[in-house]
């Protein structure tokens, strides 16, 4: 591991162009399948196919007869509380995580944040846009992208991981992620993915113990409503409160209100539980399927535990051009910092449609 400076006093460049980083931080698997890409096998997005499931969409819709009314997230938000055991002045409803980052970034006061990568990019982007000078701590393959908290300098003020961690799809022990914590330090954990782990073991969500946690959910991936923004913020109750004072009035429609009370219940909880598992078989089919081709270099990341894998090849940008011929798409590698354009991300898929992948990869591979 190794830590690197990656910020800066000038303006923030453009969204969708690289910054002075040299990662372009605005780029997201969307991307890959937007204009040209619309016709594609989608492996590029890590939103969960087939969803959202039809009662799912019976909710939402029944909440559209209470439009002429602002939004109320009262019920919503005790919802959520109950759901990870939390008094309700612990939890904040935003549109989606990448509000939650955006509103940490302004709201928090740091001095010296530092976000461990590889990762989703958008907490970088949102600090640097809020002005904040970034240092990073990036993973290494060899080491299989694992944490050792020893690497964090010890006088971050802010540390913000993923777990899992997109894009490596490496779960790390809670244990180790709780070594971050300590007084006058904020540690940001971004679980967008861990209701994609079967138990979702090793979360801290529902944790109140640990000094300066706060805990990031997304009821996106799992539940296909990234056209929805919905997600929530877990910390103690004058984080919330600085958070909510950053936010702008009803910032949470009420279409994603119903559905984030909707997908807390026990109904949909065991749903994504039992998906998790099918998640959990349907990767494994997957990362056995890469494996077949070992002896023309390519290298899965594992074990994986989130709902896509991160493998590394030769040529790979080659690779992914010949495979939108065929027509597939998967997440290029390059814009994460850590990462290299040898690398590619790849979402799980049903089997047959993972069948197919892996046949058009035989002949993209070079």
């Amino acid at each position: 591991m190794r830590t690197e400076n990656a910020g800066s006093s000038a303006p923030p460049p453009r969204a969708g162009q690289p910054g002075q980083t040299g990662h372009d931080l605005r780029h997201h698997g969307d991307a890959e399948v937007r204009d040209d890409g619309a016709t594609l096998v989608d492996l590029a997005v890590n939103v969960r196919a087939d969803t959202p499931p039809r009662w799912l969409r019976e909710e939402i819709g029944a909440s559209l007869s209470s439009l002429a009314a602002y939004p109320d997230g009262r019920a919503a938000r005790v919802a959520v509380a109950a759901r990870h055991g939390l008094p309700v002045e612990r939890v904040l409803l935003t549109a989606g995580a990448a509000e939650a980052f955006v509103l940490l970034a302004r709201a928090l006061e740091a001095h010296r944040p530092v976000v461990v990568h590889p990762q989703f990019t958008e907490p970088e982007a949102a600090l640097r846009d809020a002005g904040h000078t970034v240092d990073r701590v990036l993973l290494r393959a060899r080491d299989g992208f694992r944490l050792d908290p020893a690497a964090v300098p010890e006088d971050a003020d802010l540390v913000v991981i993923g777990n899992p961690t997109n894009p490596t799809s490496v779960l790390h022990p809670a244990t180790v992620i709780a070594r971050l914590a300590r007084p006058g330090r904020t540690l940001v954990v971004d679980e967008a993915f861990m209701d994609a782990v079967p138990g979702e073991r090793e979360t801290l969500a529902g944790r109140t113990d640990l000094p300066g946690l706060v805990v990031l959910r997304s009821l996106t991936k799992t539940w296909g409503l990234a056209g929805l923004r919905i997600g929530y913020v877990l910390a103690a109750p004058d984080v919330i409160a600085g958070l909510a004072r950053a936010q702008p009035l009803w910032p949470v429609s009420t279409p994603a209100l119903a559905a984030a009370q909707a997908c807390v219940a026990p109904r949909a909880l065991a749903e994504a539980g039992h998906a998790a598992h099918r998640i959990a078989g349907d990767r494994a089919f997957l990362t056995a399927g890469l494996a077949e081709f070992t002896d023309r270099g390519l290298r899965v990341v594992e074990p994986a535990t989130g709902p896509f894998v991160l493998a590394r090849m030769p040529d790979a940008a080659g690779v992914r051009r010949r495979l939108r011929g065929l027509g597939y798409a998967v997440r290029r590698g390059d814009t994460f910092p850590g990462l290299s354009e040898e690398w590619v991300r790849i979402a799980v898929r049903d089997r047959a449609t993972v069948g197919g992948f892996l046949r058009a990869l035989s002949a993209a591979l070079p």
